[in-house]
């Protein structure tokens, strides 16, 4: 049976693989940001909701942005102030935002709005944010129309019972768009290119992985290097991304 809970609370004991090892953002992604909320990121006060070891809040600072993170994990949020000391860590979950009516410009989720119970964490966004405010959330998901990263999803969706539960299948994007309000939307495409053992580390850092025993994800993740190198001898792997953006303006 799969537990949401137990998936959404997986990351703490994993956050140094999660900071070493997942995907950044591209630049375009707050140009993008800009655009479609249509104002600057320089200058506004933002709550990077989910921010975990602070990926995308880093990114939002460099931008200008006054940020403060907002995370249940204290394993995720203890390597984000190790991190990044000077970026104030709020311990809330986006369903029970600890801020004021109208007290901020913009809200994030990069990666984390699937964890939220929607009809409770937009409500939340909208009343804390500010007239001309918004709600932006966005995925990075793998591009499973390249051959390699099609059938590593069958490896995983074969080896572990909860993996076709989770990542953008359970995005629930369809939740922004049935919410009532104005759904603009951009997407983009990118790449890195990372060793193997890197790959590897990221998927340590799944949640489908981060919920199982060390002897259960271990021979998995073994089986998963030596495929990617079969696959790729010389040790890097490129790795596209469809990247979706949504953004709701307050009302």
């Amino acid at each position: 049976m799969y537990d949401t809970k137990a998936h959404a609370y997986s990351f703490g004991p994993v956050a140094a693989q999660y900071q070493a090892a997942r995907p950044s953002y591209p630049d375009a992604l707050f140009d993008e940001l800009e655009r479609l909320t249509g104002r600057p990121l320089a200058g506004a006060d933002a709550l990077d909701v989910g921010a975990g070891t602070g990926i995308a809040t880093r990114l939002l600072a460099g931008r200008g942005a006054r940020v403060v993170a907002v995370e249940p994990s204290e394993g995720m949020a203890a390597v984000l102030r190790e991190v990044s000391p000077g970026i104030p860590v709020v311990k809330a979950t986006g369903d029970e935002l600890p801020f004021h009516d109208a007290s901020v410009d913009l809200v994030t989720y990069a990666q984390a709005f699937h964890w939220t119970d929607p009809e409770r964490s937009i409500p939340e966004a909208v009343r804390v944010l500010r007239p001309g405010g918004a709600l932006a959330v966005w995925w990075n998901v793998k591009d499973l129309q390249v051959p390699w990263l099609a059938a590593q999803q069958e490896r995983l969706r074969a080896a572990l019972p909860s993996y076709q539960h989770t990542g953008r299948g359970n995005s629930r994007p369809e939740a922004l768009t049935a919410s009532g309000l104005e759904v603009r939307t951009a997407r983009l495409r990118w790449q890195r290119t990372i060793p193997v053992d890197q790959l590897v580390d990221d998927l340590t850092s799944r949640s489908y992985f981060a919920v199982l025993e060390p002897e259960q994800r271990a021979p998995v993740l073994a089986a998963e290097r030596e495929a990617l190198l079969a696959e790729f001898p010389d040790g890097l792997v490129v790795e596209p991304y469809q990247l979706d953006v949504f953004v709701l303006p307050r009302p």
